[in-house]
């Protein structure tokens, strides 16, 4: 390495950055897998030494990552004060490397960091559990403990009768799901909000802001600390492969769910959309007809979210029930789904500044807990 090289790390809580060759303000890079597994594509890193200089980042081998259709048409996320985060000029070449993508761009501060999407610590986690727990009428309780030991955050609140469970960050680079919680539990503690206050006098909410803690630590993208995708345990969670999942079920069986809201990020598709429980055994139309209302509701509330685009629907008795929807649906017979955010831009409204962005996650989880109020009217 020259000296007057820029310098590139990823010590830190959900870094994820392997460095291949650095000259200059150029560099090769690779994102690393998730542990035990072969999903990759969340990465996070700091450069350093780079004022004023045209950074030139190569991310190479991503043909082979986990969703490799996400690269096309995605700019990288960049900040240089950890703060507000912005997209930077981002190229993709299929041919390249196995697959490059290149991120272009001069910063005026001294160290500048990158992300697949602006990055929700731990650090953060924390400091939000403990904001909220102790705001009045909170309840905080530990469902149980990761395999690294990290305790499953639960926040409580409500006295009425309707069971809603709002978890996140299943798959934990989709660290949008979690700035959508803090916009949740921002709104839900609000005393001035008339929303807040009606939807607490009518439901129990249980909100688990973050399902994966081990994951979001380590710069997983889909993964726990032993490489087992949450998402595909529900139906036989154990204490071995997924005790976060064997938690918060066991923990949903002794309240009962009526509604639940299970948060994630897509990849590939640059739209807000859900993903239902079609094709579960116990399927009712007033049910489906139930899911079909809320959906309704909330695209007339809020432009960022649309009906046209999303995953394709599960032919009937063919859900997979090891997916928390779908599992939750039918053990339940809640109304439950799964919301998508764009790790890209929403193109119905793009923003060329920051693409989709923590701001508008907060604000489109007020629009989903205003669109229940009104579902539940």
């Amino acid at each position: 390495m020259s000296k007057d090289a820029i310098s590139i790390d990823a010590g830190f809580d959900s870094g994820n950055i392997e460095v291949l060759d650095i000259a200059g303000a150029t560099a090769r890079l690779a994102i690393r897998r998730d542990n035990a597994s072969e999903f990759f594509q969340w990465f996070h890193f700091r450069v350093s030494g780079c004022a004023g200089r045209a950074l030139e980042l190569k991310l190479t081998g991503l043909a082979s990552a986990a969703y490799p259709d996400g690269w096309v048409g995605y700019r990288a996320c960049f900040s240089e004060d950890r703060d507000t985060w912005y997209r930077a000029e981002t190229h993709y070449d299929a041919a390249v490397d196995g697959g490059t993508m290149t991120i272009r761009h001069t910063p005026q501060a001294g160290t500048c960091s990158f992300a697949y999407f602006a990055p929700y610590s731990m650090e953060r986690h924390h400091d939000l559990v403990a904001e909220i727990a102790a705001s009045e009428g909170v309840t905080h309780r530990v469902l149980g403990t990761s395999l690294d030991g990290q305790p499953i955050d639960c926040l409580s609140l409500g006295e009425g009768a309707k069971q809603v469970w709002l978890i996140a960050r299943q798959h934990p680079g989709e660290s949008m799901a979690e700035w959508w919680m803090e916009g949740a539990l921002d709104m839900l503690t609000d005393p001035a909000d008339p929303h807040a206050r009606k939807l607490r006098q009518l439901c129990r909410f249980h909100v688990v802001p973050n399902c994966n803690p081990d994951g979001s630590r380590r710069g997983h993208l889909r993964t726990n600390a032993v490489g087992v995708n949450l998402n595909r345990e529900w139906h036989e969670p154990s204490a071995e492969r997924s005790p976060e999942v064997l938690a918060i079920r066991g923990a949903m069986d002794e309240t009962g769910v009526h509604f639940a809201i299970d948060v994630h990020g897509d990849e590939a598709i640059p739209a807000v959309f859900f993903a239902g429980f079609e094709g579960i055994p116990g399927w009712t139309e007033a049910q489906g007809e139930a899911y079909r209302r809320y959906r309704a509701i909330l695209e007339r509330r809020t432009p960022d979210f649309q009906t046209k685009r999303g995953y394709p629907v599960a032919r009937p008795g063919r859900a997979n029930l090891a997916m928390a929807t779908n599992q939750i649906a039918e053990r339940f017979g809640a109304v439950a789904m799964t919301l998508e955010m764009p790790f890209k831009d929403n193109d119905d409204l793009p923003d060329p500044a920051q693409g989709w962005s923590p701001e508008r996650s907060k604000l489109l989880a007020r629009e989903c807990l205003a669109a229940l109020l009104e579902w539940l009217d």
